[in-house]
């Protein structure tokens, strides 16, 4: 499967460091200003998630397109050999992926000791959703019997979005503006699969739309919720320390998804995501110390992906947790949910880099003190 092999080269790419040139001609911002961000005073209290009930393996995958395969010459077990999934979950009929956060949201209120009516503002972060319009915000505030009070809105960012709303929530609380803040993110695959799935085994189908069509098989239904509060107020919590954030929106139409499918130049993708990654680590590298963090929590895509991140800026593989293989690819939910399942394994002191990178694209690296 050729359009997914590593291959990331450097020479290829444009120059370390160089400003990248925007639409008009101009410099669109030095690798030094845009955009380095430290957190003072704001502390993650509480991180949970939610697993989607209904297990599909990718073996059923297999079975579903068995005609396609054998018209289109293609071996089963793609899905494991090549982005090393086994499984992924969907949610139980009548529940979606609002009932999934609402749930998180719920049990990260009660693991921070955090009453619903001190939440002074909910981000909700997920790609997936029901209607244009309301917010997917409305119904989980409401859910969750958040208070009139409680500011809240939808942050889009594809898989960046959990990031993205713990550094905005943050800045917002060092700012005075609110005391306690809750970002949450529910996902639901179901229906686009599905309708990948029919697509792929109409007649009309071929091996390169098989291609552009592969990474929607790797994406996982789930949610994830994390309370966030001011740090003096919580002593032995949990820092939020700051971090660094790059686009490499040249790479915009890489990866182009909604509700009826998701198209994916995967060799493209890996190569820019992998760029953007080096870039913001190595200048990074200027004012933080990341090369020994005690875990790297990221974004959960595949093996191949996983892999590159690793010996591009050469990490220990075993620092770096996999939750892709039975989860799959939860969107922006899935780096926090790694980051739940790994909590009990953390002490305090630990240092912790969350990694991500988003379709568009966009990376950013925060580091939280255990």
């Amino acid at each position: 499967m050729p359009a997914m092999r590593y291959r990331f080269r450097w020479s290829e790419q444009r120059t370390r460091g160089s400003p990248r040139k925007g639409t008009d001609g101009h410099e669109a911002g030095n690798l030094t200003g845009n955009f380095n961000f430290r957190h003072r005073n704001t502390a993650l209290l509480g991180v949970e998630s939610v697993e989607a009930p209904v297990i599909i393996t990718s073996a059923e995958f297999d079975r579903i397109l068995s005609p396609a395969l054998r018209r289109l010459r293609l071996s089963k077990g793609l899905l494991q050999r090549v982005a090393g999934i086994t499984e992924r979950r969907w949610w139980a009929p009548e529940t979606g992926f609002e009932d999934g956060a609402i749930e998180a949201g719920a049990k990260a209120l009660a693991s921070s000791g955090i009453e619903a009516s001190q939440i002074g503002l909910l981000i909700n972060t997920s790609v997936s959703r029901t209607n244009l319009e309301p917010s997917v915000a409305v119904k989980i505030h409401n859910g969750l019997g958040l208070p009139s009070s409680a500011m809240n809105f939808d942050v889009a960012n594809a898989c960046l979005g959990f990031v993205n709303g713990i550094t905005l929530a943050a800045n917002m609380i060092e700012a005075g503006q609110i005391q306690y803040a809750m970002v949450v993110n529910g996902e639901d695959a179901q229906a686009t699969q599905e309708a990948t799935l029919r697509r792929l085994n109409s007649p009309s189908a071929t091996r390169e739309s098989f291609m552009q069509e592969f990474a929607t098989l790797t994406l996982g239904s789930g949610a994830a919720a994390a309370i966030l509060g001011p740090a003096d107020l919580h002593p032995g919590s949990h820092r939020i320390l700051g971090g660094v954030a790059r686009a490499g929106t040249e790479h915009h139409e890489l990866c182009v998804g909604g509700i009826d499918g998701m198209y994916t130049d995967a060799q493209g993708l890996l190569d820019g995501g992998l760029q953007l990654v080096v870039e913001a680590w190595e200048e990074a590298q200027t004012q933080w110390q990341w090369a020994d963090m005690d875990r790297y929590i990221t974004h959960q895509v595949s093996t191949t992906h996983t892999n590159a991140i690793i010996e591009a800026v050469n990490l220990d593989p075993k620092k770096v947790p996999q939750t892709f293989p039975r989860w799959g690819n939860v969107g922006p939910a899935s780096l926090p949910m790694t980051l739940a399942a790994e909590a009990q394994t953390l002490t305090s002191g630990d240092r912790v880099l969350c990694m991500g990178v988003g379709s568009g694209l966009n990376t950013a690296m925060l580091e939280i003190e255990w």
